[in-house]
This record gives C-alpha cells, sequence and structure tokens, in this order.
C-alpha cells in the first residue's frame, strides 16, 4: 500500500475529550505539559512589576484534538507576541500543534520559542524556534534549573529579547540537580514554601538506629515548586513502620551524574544502604526505543549480510539497579481521583505509559497510583488552573506496607522465612494439578524446593520428584469434589476466624460477596436467597466442623498449595451470566490463611497461569476494593512464567506486584513421519524412482498409495474429491501425487514441543540440539537464519523458510549428497545437516571450518545463542534473589523460535512494549501481507471478495508481535497507521483509496480479549476512530461494505425506536469484548460442566460474556468534567452484537509462532469456537472459519480451520515422538496429553471442525495403546478416565459419530477400571 493520495484520519493517540480552553488574548504565551512548570510560574507571576505584560498559560494536554488546537490558535495565539512551548518527549508527541504554531507565527510575526520539556537537548525542537539560538538555550536553562526566581527571571528575560523590555534579569541561578529532601512530619495537608535548594533544617525526628531505610525518588520540579504532599505521606507511612525514609529529589534518572550522586544518600560509605526504592519519577532510565527498535528488527526477515549482533538485546544496567534492592514503581496519576474511582482503567494511556509499561523496562515493580490531581486554585491573571498532587492516603499506606513487606523479606534469614508455592488448578480435577504452560510444573516446584533448602530455607521431607509431590498433595482435600468427604484437611481455618477477616473488608465487598454467595456461616447458600430455603449444599465447598479445609502441604518453613477454583464449578449456571463473578469464601479464606496463619514472607505462583490475577476490579493501579489486592494484600509476590507471553504476565505484574521470573519455552524439534505417514512417504519414493526405472510398476504403486491415502483419511485433509457412497473410492488417475508428496513434507518440518521445561534446566543432548536449530533458523540484524546460510553455500536457488515444499526442482540438485526431486527433500536435507552442525558444535569447544556464511551463523549461536541457553539456571538463581529481596534484572520478553534470541537467558522479570509504537511498522508489514493472504484465500473458494470478518485478538500477541492482528484490522478496512519521529510511534492513520487498495474494504468486527482492553486503551480508541471515517466515506456499497452497513443499520436502529445519535452509534460498534473488570469468553466452564445441550447454549454464554461495546470513549474521560459523574462505561449490547454477528461471513484467528498450538490451550477454542458457534447458532450455518499462520513474520499464511486442526492432530497429537516427550514427565506429561483430548473436544464442539477419524486416533494412540494406557494407569490415573469419559460424551452428543460399538465398550471399561482405582486411592486416607 502506499501513502500517495491517501486521506488523514485526524486521530491522535493522546486525546482526551475534546476541550475547548476558554482564554483570552495575551501577548505571551505558555504552552507547557508539566503542571509543576504552572504551579512555579503562577507563583512566580505575582512578583513581576507592575506593568509587566499580560500573560497566558495552557496546559498542552488540554490541546490534543485537532479542532481543539485551531481554535485555540485562532482564539488565542494570533493575537500573540511571543508563544513559547515547552515540549516533553520530542516533536512526535505534538506533530500536529507544532505545525499550527508555525503556522501562526509565519503570519503573525509573533516570536516562537519551542523547548524540550526536560533537561536534555534536542536540536530538532530548538532549531523551530525564530529567534536566535544562544537566546533559546538561556531561556531553556532558566526552564531547567528551575525554581520560582528562575521563572520570575525567565519572565522577565523574554520580556527583553522579544518585546523590547529591559529587565536585563540575571544569568539562570544553578539549583542542584539531586538533593535531599526534609520531609514534613504530620502536616501532609499543608502547603509549602518555594524551595531553591537543599533544606538545612531537617524537621524529621531523629530516626532509630536500627531502623531499615527506604529511599524515595521524586522529580526535582515537585520540589521547587512545593507540590511535596504526596512525598511527605510516603514518609509518614514509613516511619509509622518504623522504617526509615531517606526522599531524594532528581532532575531526571537518565542523567548519569544524577545516578551517580545517589549513591551518597542511598549507599553512604559511614551508614547503612538503602533496603528498597520507592521510585515515583515517570519513563525508563533505559533507552528502550532503541532496545526495542533492534529487536523488532530481528523480526525482519531481511537476509542481512552485515557482522553478528549479540543475541541478548537488554537495557544498560544503571546505578540504582546496582544498589541490588527492589525497585518499586509509585504512581502520580496524571488523572483525577473521580476519574480513577469510576474507571476500570485505573490510568489513562499516556499514564499508562509513562508510569507503567516504561518503568517495566527498568525492573520496576508496578503498585499503586498514590496521587491525583487536583485544581488548587483558578488563577484569574494566567486565565488557568493551578494543578496539584493530592495524595490518597489509603494507597500511600498500601505501599508502605508492600515497601515493609519487602523489607521484612530482604532482612529474615532465609532459614526463617516462610515461603508459599502456590499450583494453579483449572479444571478443578485431579487430573489436572499444576497447571503451566509448557512447564513441568510438579518437577519445576521440587526443583525450586531443593534449591531453597540448599539456600538455607528450612524445609523437610522434600518430595523426591514431581509424581511423589502430587502424590502427597492428593492425599489430602483438593479443589476435585471427588474424595472431599473421604480425605484429610492437612490445615484448616475457623469459620468464626473468617468472619472476623471477612467484616475487615470494605462493606461494598462484603455486600457484593454475601449477595453472591451467601453468608458464610457454615451453612451457605448460592446467591441471596430466602432464610427459610435449605443451603444447596451441591455447589458449596464442605465444611467439616465449620472449618475451611486449605489445599496442600506444609514441608517446614515452605507451604505447597492448591490455588483455590474462581466458583464456576459450584454453580455451573454463572457460566452463562456472570463473566465478573466475585471470588467464593473459600476463595478469601485461602488466601487469608496463607498471609495470617502460616504467616509467609513472599508467596510465589508456579507457572502461567493462576486465577488471582484475573479477578474483578481495575486493569491497573488498583483500589482496596480490587479483588487482586484483597485476595493478596501487599506481599512480596514472585511468578516464574513462560517467557513467550507478555501480556497475561504483564498482568500478574500491574494487578498483582508479580515480578516475573521468566523461563524457557518447552524444547522444539520437527514433528517428522511415522507408521503410516512414513510408509506412505516411502511409496511415494518408489513411485517417483519406478518414473525413471520401471514405469510398468507405477499403477501397482499407485494403487497403493490409494488405498493408503483413504485409509489413514488423508483424502479428508488434502479435499480429494472422494467418490459417491456406493461408488469406487478415489481412481488412480486421481491422485495428486505431488500434492500429498508436499503435504507430507509439511507435516515433517512442522515443528512441535519435545517435553515439557523444567524450571532451572537448560534442555540436553537432542532437545537442545533441535531447539538450537528452531530459534537459529530464524534470520536476524545481521544474520542470514542457519538453513538460509547453509542453502546459500551450496548454491541452492530458493528459500528454505518461504519456498513451497510442494514444488518440483527442475535441475534436482544434490543436497548433502542426495538427489533432491523436491523443494522438500531439499530442506529435509538441509535441517539434518543444519542438526548435524548443530550437534558437533555443542559436544567440541574447538571451531571446524564451515562454507563461510554458515560459519557466520555457527559462530553467532557459539558465542551467542548457547551460552544463552546454558545460563537457563538463572531461573533458579534468580528466582532466589527475588527471596532474598533482591533486584531481577529485567529482559525482553517474545518467542524465541520467531526471531527474538534477545529474550534469552531466562530468569529475568520481563517486560513487554511501549504502546505508543503500536502497531509497529514490521507488524504493520506483516499485517498488510495477512490482510491480503485471507481476502485471496476466500476469493479463491467464493469467488468474490469478502465482505465481513470477525477477528479475536489477544493483548498478549499484540505484545508478542508489536501488533500483527491490529494492523491486519486496519489494512482490511483500508487503513494505514501513521507514524513521526525517530521514536516511530503512531500519531495518526490515513485512510487509503480503493485505487489505492485494488479491492474492496472489508468490515471487520473485533472480539477484544480483557488484558487488550487493559492494555492497549489507544488501540481501541485509534481502531474506533477508524472505523467511523471509513463508515463517513461516500464510497459504492461493494467498495465500502461497512459504510453500506451503517447507513443501513442506523435507519434500522431508528425504526425500532432508537435515537437517531444513539442508533448512529450502535451501527458503527465493531469493538466488544468481556465486561469492564471481567476476563475470558464464558465457554471453558460450560465446557467443563458439560451444562450444555445445543448451540444456542454456547452462543448465549459466549454473547453474553462477549457483547460490551467499546468505543473511542473508552478510558479517554475528559479533563475538565469535574467530578465525572457520568464516565461512559461500555454496557452490554447484545442486539448490536448479534446483528455483528449475522452478517458475519469470516471467521478469523491468528497465531503467531510455533511454541503452541491450538489444541493446547482452552482460549483459542473459546474466542474463535464461541465466535463461530454463535454465528452458526444465529444464522444456522457456519462462517468460513480460517487459521492465520503468521509464525514467518515475512510469509503469513491462512488456511481453514479444518485444515490446520489436521495438521496439529498428524504433526503432533498421535505422533509418537510428542507423545513419548510428554510421558518423560509423569503425571504433568498425562495431564497434557488429557488437556488435548480436552481442547480437541471442545474445538469441535464449538466449531464443527475435527473429524470421526481424530477421535479413533485419539482413542487409539491414547487409550488403547498398552504402554500409554499403563503410563496414564501409573501416574494420573485420573486423566486417563477423564480421557475415557470425554471420548464417550463426543459420541454421545453427536461429535464423535461413526463409532464401533466395540471401541464404545473399550472406552467405558477404561474409564470404569480408572474410576475403581482412584476410589480404591481416596478410601485409603
Amino acid at each position: 500500500m502506499h501513502r500517495i493520495a491517501a486521506t488523514p484520519g485526524g486521530w491522535n493517540p493522546e486525546t482526551d475529550g475534546v476541550i475547548f480552553v476558554e482564554q483570552t488574548p495575551a501577548p505571551i504565551v505558555i504552552i507547557t505539559a508539566a503542571d509543576t512548570d504552572i504551579q512555579t510560574l503562577a507563583a512566580a507571576f505575582h512578583q513581576l512589576p507592575e506593568g509587566f505584560p499580560p500573560l497566558r498559560i495552557v496546559n498542552l494536554l488540554q490541546l490534543q484534538q485537532q479542532l481543539t488546537i485551531d481554535t485555540y490558535a485562532e482564539q488565542v495565539l494570533t493575537s500573540a507576541k511571543v508563544i513559547i512551548l515547552r515540549l516533553l518527549g520530542g516533536r512526535a508527541y505534538w506533530s500536529y500543534g507544532l505545525e499550527v504554531l508555525q503556522e501562526t507565527v509565519r503570519q503573525t510575526g509573533a516570536a516562537l520559542i519551542v523547548l524540550p520539556g526536560d533537561d536534555r537537548p534536542d536540536p530538532h525542537l530548538l532549531d523551530l524556534s525564530t529567534v536566535p539560538l544562544s537566546k533559546v538555550n538561556q531561556l531553556w536553562r532558566y526552564f531547567t534549573e528551575g525554581g520560582r526566581e528562575n521563572c520570575l527571571n525567565a519572565l522577565k528575560f523574554v520580556a527583553d529579547i522579544c518585546l523590547g523590555h529591559s529587565y536585563n534579569p540575571p544569568s539562570p541561578q544553578e539549583v542542584p540537580r539531586v538533593g535531599l529532601y526534609s520531609w514534613q512530619r504530620g502536616n501532609v495537608g499543608a502547603a509549602f514554601t518555594d524551595n531553591h535548594t537543599t533544606q538545612t533544617n531537617n524537621l524529621n525526628k531523629p530516626a532509630p538506629a536500627d531502623e531499615a531505610k527506604v529511599g524515595i525518588l521524586f522529580y526535582r520540579a515537585h520540589y521547587l515548586a512545593g507540590n511535596t504532599r504526596p512525598i511527605d505521606a510516603l514518609c509518614q507511612a514509613l516511619a509509622a513502620r518504623q522504617l526509615e525514609p531517606v526522599p531524594v529529589f532528581v532532575s531526571s534518572l537518565r542523567d548519569r551524574d544524577v545516578q551517580a550522586e545517589l549513591s551518597q544518600y542511598f549507599q553512604p560509605k559511614a551508614t547503612e544502604s538503602v533496603q528498597l526504592i520507592l521510585n515515583t519519577t515517570s519513563f525508563a532510565v533505559s533507552d528502550f526505543t532503541a532496545v526495542s527498535h533492534r529487536a523488532a528488527q530481528q523480526q525482519q526477515n531481511t537476509g542481512l549480510t552485515s557482522k553478528s549482533t549479540d543475541a541478548v538485546l537488554l537495557p544498560a544496567v544503571t546505578n540504582i539497579q546496582n544498589l541490588d534492592v527492589p525497585v518499586l514503581q509509585v504512581i502520580f496519576s496524571g488523572g483525577i481521583l473521580e476519574q480513577w474511582e469510576t474507571q476500570f482503567n485505573g490510568l489513562s494511556p499516556r499514564d499508562m505509559a509513562m508510569n507503567v509499561a516504561l518503568p517495566e523496562v527498568d525492573g520496576r515493580i508496578i503498585t499503586r497510583a498514590v496521587s491525583f490531581k487536583a485544581v488548587q486554585t483558578q488563577n484569574s491573571q494566567l486565565e488557568t488552573d493551578v494543578v496539584i498532587y493530592q495524595p490518597q492516603l489509603d494507597r500511600i499506606e498500601f505501599v508502605a506496607d508492600l515497601a515493609a513487606n519487602w523489607v521484612r523479606l530482604r532482612q529474615t534469614p532465609p532459614e526463617k522465612r516462610r515461603i508459599a508455592l502456590i499450583l494453579a488448578n483449572y479444571p478443578c480435577r485431579d487430573g489436572r494439578l499444576a497447571n503451566g504452560v509448557g512447564l513441568d510444573t510438579p518437577a519445576s516446584c521440587v526443583e525450586i524446593l531443593k534449591a531453597l533448602q540448599q539456600a538455607g530455607y528450612w524445609i523437610e521431607n522434600i518430595p523426591a520428584t514431581g509424581d511423589e509431590l502430587i502424590r502427597r498433595l492428593t492425599a489430602g482435600v483438593t479443589n476435585d469434589p471427588e474424595g472431599q468427604q473421604l480425605r484429610p484437611a492437612m490445615q484448616q481455618l475457623s469459620v468464626e476466624e473468617y468472619q472476623e477477616y471477612f467484616a475487615t473488608l470494605p462493606i461494598e465487598v462484603q455486600k457484593q460477596i454475601s449477595d453472591r454467595w451467601g453468608i458464610a456461616n457454615g451453612s451457605w447458600v448460592i446467591g441471596n436467597r430466602e432464610e427459610n430455603q435449605l443451603p444447596i449444599t451441591n455447589y458449596q465447598l464442605p465444611i467439616t466442623n465449620y472449618q475451611f479445609p486449605i489445599p496442600g502441604i506444609q514441608l517446614g518453613n515452605i507451604f505447597v498449595g492448591i490455588q483455590p477454583s474462581r466458583g464456576y464449578d459450584f454453580d455451573p449456571s454463572l457460566n452463562y451470566h456472570a463473566p465478573d463473578l466475585e471470588p467464593p469464601h473459600h476463595y478469601l479464606a485461602f488466601y487469608y490463611w496463607v498471609r495470617k496463619h502460616f504467616g509467609c514472607h513472599a508467596i510465589a505462583h508456579i507457572g502461567k497461569h493462576g486465577n488471582l490475577e484475573w479477578l474483578p476490579g481495575k486493569s491497573v493501579a488498583l483500589s482496596n476494593k480490587c479483588y487482586p489486592e484483597i485476595v493478596l494484600g501487599a506481599l512480596p509476590h514472585l511468578y516464574p512464567f513462560i517467557v513467550n507471553d507478555p501480556g497475561e504476565g504483564a498482568s500478574a505484574k500491574r494487578r498483582a506486584q508479580a515480578v516475573i521470573i521468566d523461563h524457557l519455552t518447552p524444547p522444539m524439534t520437527r514433528a517428522e513421519l511415522y507408521g503410516p505417514l512414513q510408509q506412505l512417504e516411502s511409496l511415494i519414493d518408489e513411485y517417483y524412482e519406478a518414473q525413471s526405472l520401471d514405469p510398468s510398476r507405477l499403477p501397482a504403486i499407485k494403487s497403493r498409495i490409494s488405498q493408503l491415502v483413504e485409509k489413514e483419511n488423508l483424502h479428508l485433509d488434502l479435499q480429494i474429491d472422494n467418490e459417491p457412497e456406493n461408488q469406487l473410492p478415489i481412481t488412480n488417475y486421481q491422485l495428486p501425487i505431488t500434492q500429498i508428496d508436499g503435504y507430507l513434507c509439511e507435516l515433517k518440518e512442522a515443528q512441535i514441543r519435545d517435553g515439557l521445561h523444567i524450571f532451572g534446566q537448560c534442555p540436553q543432548g537432542r532437545q537442545l540440539r533441535d531447539l538450537i536449530v528452531a530459534i537459529a533458523r530464524h534470520p536476524g540484524v545481521g544474520r542470514l537464519g542457519l538453513t538460509r546460510a547453509l542453502a546459500q553455500d551450496l548454491g541452492i536457488d530458493f528459500d528454505p523458510l518461504t519456498a513451497d515444499l510442494s514444488a518440483v526442482i527442475s535441475h534436482q540438485p544434490s543436497v548433502i549428497g542426495k538427489e533432491c526431486r523436491t523443494i522438500g527433500d531439499a530442506i529435509e536435507k538441509l535441517e539434518e545437516y543444519a542438526a548435524q552442525l548443530v550437534e558437533q558444535l555443542i559436544s567440541s569447544s574447538d571451531s571446524f571450518p564451515c562454507t563461510p556464511k554458515t560459519q557466520r551463523e555457527l559462530d553467532w549461536i557459539r558465542a551467542h545463542l548457547l551460552p544463552a541457553l546454558q545460563q537457563t539456571d538463572q531461573e533458579i538463581t534468580n528466582l532466589l534473589r527475588g527471596l532474598d529481596g533482591r533486584f531481577v534484572p529485567p529482559a525482553p520478553s517474545g518467542a524465541p523460535t520467531r526471531g527474538r534470541p534477545e529474550v534469552l537467558p531466562t530468569g529475568r522479570n520481563f517486560y513487554s512494549v511501549d504502546i505508543r509504537g503500536i502497531p509497529t511498522e514490521t507488524a504493520w508489514d506483516v499485517g498488510r501481507k495477512a490482510a491480503e493472504a485471507v481476502i485471496e484465500r476466500y476469493a479463491q473458494e467464493n469467488g468474490e471478495y469478502p465482505k465481513t470478518l470477525g477477528l479475536s485478538v489477544w493483548g498478549t500477541s499484540t505484545m508478542r508481535t508489536g501488533g500483527d492482528d491490529i494492523a491486519e484490522a486496519l489494512a482490511l478496512i483500508g487503513v494505514q497507521p501513521v507514524w513521526d519521529g525517530p521514536s516511530r510511534r503512531v500519531v495518526d492513520f490515513e485512510i487509503l483509496p480503493i485505487s489505492i487498495l485494488g479491492r474492496p474494504r472489508v468490515d471487520v468486527t473485533l472480539r477484544i480479549s480483557g488484558f487488550f482492553r487493559d492494555a492497549f486503551p489507544n488501540l481501541i480508541d485509534l481502531f474506533d476512530r477508524a472505523v467511523a471515517s471509513v463508515a463517513a466515506l461516500d464510497e459504492a456499497p461493494d467498495s465500502n461494505p461497512l459504510a453500506a452497513a451503517v447507513r443501513q443499520e442506523t435507519e434500522m436502529w431508528i425504526d425500532a425506536g432508537v435515537g437517531e445519535e444513539q442508533a448512529r452509534m450502535r451501527s458503527r460498534y465493531r469493538i466488544f469484548g468481556s465486561k469492564p473488570g471481567a476476563y475470558g469468553a464464558g465457554l471453558q466452564g460450560l465446557i467443563e460442566s458439560q451444562n450444555w445441550t445445543e448451540d444456542r447454549d454456547l452462543a448465549r454464554a459466549y454473547i453474553n460474556w462477549s457483547c460490551y461495546a467499546y468505543t473511542s470513549d473508552f478510558g479517554n474521560p475528559k479533563q475538565n468534567q469535574l467530578p465525572i459523574t457520568n464516565y461512559p462505561l461500555p454496557k452490554a449490547n447484545p442486539e448490536a452484537f448479534e446483528q455483528r454477528l449475522r452478517q458475519m461471513e469470516i471467521v478469523l484467528h491468528n497465531q503467531d509462532n510455533r511454541e503452541h498450538d491450538l489444541l493446547d490451550s482452552d482460549d483459542y477454542y473459546q474466542f474463535q469456537g464461541g465466535l463461530t458457534a454463535s454465528v452458526r447458532a444465529l444464522t444456522g450455518k457456519n462462517p468460513q472459519t480460517y487459521f492465520g499462520d503468521n509464525s514467518l513474520p515475512s510469509n503469513p499464511k491462512v488456511r481453514q480451520l479444518t485444515a490446520e486442526i489436521a495438521r496439529v492432530y498428524r504433526s503432533r497429537v498421535v505422533n509418537p515422538k510428542w507423545i513419548a516427550g510428554a510421558m518423560r514427565h509423569g503425571y504433568k506429561g498425562a495431564f497434557e496429553i488429557a488437556a488435548t483430548v480436552d481442547y480437541l473436544f471442545a474445538y469441535d464442539a464449538t466449531a464443527n471442525c475435527v473429524e470421526d477419524f481424530m477421535y479413533e486416533g485419539v482413542a487409539a494412540a491414547y487409550l488403547l495403546a498398552p504402554d500409554v494406557q499403563a503410563f496414564m494407569q501409573q501416574k494420573n490415573p485420573w486423566a486417563l478416565r477423564d480421557m475415557a469419559e470425554r471420548l464417550l460424551e463426543a459420541n454421545q452428543r453427536g461429535l464423535w459419530q461413526k463409532v464401533a460399538p466395540e471401541m464404545v465398550d473399550k472406552l467405558r471399561a477404561i474409564a470404569h477400571q480408572a474410576e475403581a482405582d482412584i476410589e480404591a486411592t481416596n478410601f485409603k486416607f
């Protein structure tokens, strides 16, 4: 696509609603985004001499919309003689405003002075000024030094150089960049005088010598403006907890000299160092832009040949990090208290970027918003509000508690520390304990226990293996109702004590939980029922003698617990109508026991992911009414988490103050062929050999191929037309040998997991070799990629990463000594040779001769990739480091096998992305290609262009890719982002004309995940405004189905009695998601409980959970509304959502890497399957369901969902290589096998995409194969029973139709035998 002839969208990412600034003209106008500038200038203005020219000051945040800027320019700026702009972040932050200022001064002849908003020079900004640069620099120095006197003299200086006055002010007075602040005790609400230098009169009482010190960092600008009330409140709260605050103001943490000076305060030679830092400054010390830019480059398939660069791209280590103490990010919100109280976002997009996403790059622990802006006074002379930061005391108390608990953890000797390790459990069955994506969680837990013991923790009776850990956990009560009455509760909490705790919760929270779950008095009921009704005992967790059982085991000072269920298992009907379900009483009781009875110093949730971080509440900057805070409290929280899932990890960081300890993905390997597929490949090789040597054998060989294809149901995968019933099957003449051969090559080269990762352990042997090849295969900065380099060195003229594997090579080259007929044959040899070279490299420290381009790849592997993988033990090291109360270093996140080797080594506190740069230009390139691929696929299959499409967009994939999905959605509707400045942030969009698109637009509806809603309100705003702009175009209906639908549906809603404005808005809804504060799609619990009968049931749950319409109003309240009483929270709008579903032709879901697949997570079937089932329920037919494969960014592919399911089934699900890998992991491997069956069934139930032979194949591979059945019976009999019952359910529901009675009998026998074995075990206790 091209930018020529495009229409600007007029969107601004910093929009906070249209605000019209009411000011009268004045000779001098100052525009700044810093409230401290306005405070200080307002104080200085009163000291100006009589007759000084009138002055106007406006906050730049009120000048964001183009209409607002134009209006202000016309009413105020055109009359100004001098315009001063203080701009933080460069011209990209306010590009349109700068254009207006420049045009205004060209017309009026006024002086324009453009200054950076901080103390870092920005020549690009300074050069925009129209006065001499020397004068600009001097004025900049007045502002950067700051304080009332400097601001006073700055105004005089401006009057002299621009208005002809002669005040002759002195030069800027130097103010220290760093200083110790003498905080005010017991006077938080007081206003303070201006300070120019460090105060000498210390108002603090001397701190006791044994008090631990806590550093506090805040901006010097707040100090100079006297805006220190939140700092005083923090100091007082720390002092009340016997901690000595050390508050230090700084000009900027990015200044290396400033960092060096901090050591005299935080690490003095004569006294103790600080034990923790509370940081209130914004942004990151590290250069996030440079790091992320290089990381993005590594995803591009560039084929660069320059010298290799390091695999590890990290932020620079700062002096603060060298202190080796936790750094807690304390948020000074840029919003007002009323906004925060009424919205679920917690923070504006601007605050999210500056105070959350960027500080995460420095490894800071995200806490709470402790202060909000409030209008101190309305300055009538300056015609502006003077704003201060007002502390929110209960949030300050929380941060102080968290700080005290981190210090307590740090100062407690290991032998006395009490640590809770929590294992997730969903579904709530004993066959699915210790959930952790890609992780052998039980074995990892044992490794952690061993490491803790070696580090001096008091632990007794450590389980020898993960399987033994599970046996000991299941010897007591778990979440599974089965056996609860028969097993002992290893620890309990009395109802009386729980009630005392419950009474301390906020009244609103008590009411919510009691209305939902009744009163916790030993006779609970579900909901708010009449007193004389009997309790519904089937839906409650049994309480023996009025005790809450606490699932788990104590091993000395370590508690290994099973995370309680969310409550949907108590009442399956809640799956239909309670997306924001309050946690039940037993959930609160569990975590209360962990905190108060067990008395843990820190908690660690092991593996992605638990359910605590998904409890209802704000997305960030939580309140005391948000359930993650209610449950967890102010505990230090560490979280081993898979490195390729930054989104869900970020939710734990932002909603549960987690320190992530990222861990490696499972080893990856080539699927290769097995059994009948391998036999078929041999037959095809024999066929091609006979073509040249003995053509008379061809009919017989072809017949055998045909029979094997049909026997293995490959004709269904390949959509080879079979004859009608009662006629002969596929004839030899219809058999597409080349197509079959290419398909086998694709299956053989598919990437699958080879077992699971064990925390802290580097893969060994073949697993290490294959993982290295999987990572090195993809190109990076200065790297071709291993197989591509091999191909070029061998003179092969195709790209092994993008070529069609079925294509015949005309000259049949010899690759590694073997003649290759197809590209697939050649790639197989390249892969095998690459594996040989890597194996040789691993086994030998000496280099060996190789061809030049390949040698460069091997050098990179030897110098960077292999050492990074060999440092996987840092996972354990840094977990122990975090539990010591020390600093855990930060690192980027992403999928290592998708060109992101810089995420290695693992074991670090990963961060995500700067939301302002999404979609990145790399993501746009991927999204644009993906959009064209899906349009081409639909057109080929249907003979026309698609008109409507539904796309699920997840926050975690958006973070991982930089926004592939949202870029594709924009490309489909014919809109392109606009990037500006060196930062390459998205500042606008442009509408591409049909003549440039070369096709009609597609009407796209997004179903966003809860985390996407939380993390990317800016993208909701961007896409909604893009939809509105496209809907307003005057284009033919065939070219613009979106605009046509909006016009038609507006009339439809008006005819239905809806007001005209509301009708227009409803007709434009294109972004839907779950209720604010809620997460998920509502189907997992429904499928698990079997509480559904037909498509309409699944659709009802999905629509109820997904029908909240999100628009540009979400997260963008108008800042001049005080108080905000009608904040536009999204409301359920099922009618509008159903209207979109009825029109939906395509349901698309994308996957950006091959480190996981459709059948190893419930999220895929919940989102794509739920959307498909809903369309089918409303229209009576399935939409076109597509799978987008974006694992290779340079070559996105689209295929039918049924085809992708078939590929996953053949390459992984029944592949003996994958099964053997799972079996290496005992209980957890059996868990993974059973989960695959669940997800296969659920995808079929929702999307009708599973063939009968797949059920039969799963039954044969998992339940009827003697070795696998014996393994399951020994390691996880619950999983064996559950699989048999799930397959029987598939038959009963008509999903698995053609099944022999003998098969049904065998499955029932297996289920009954497993049940008997389980019951026998239960009765032992």
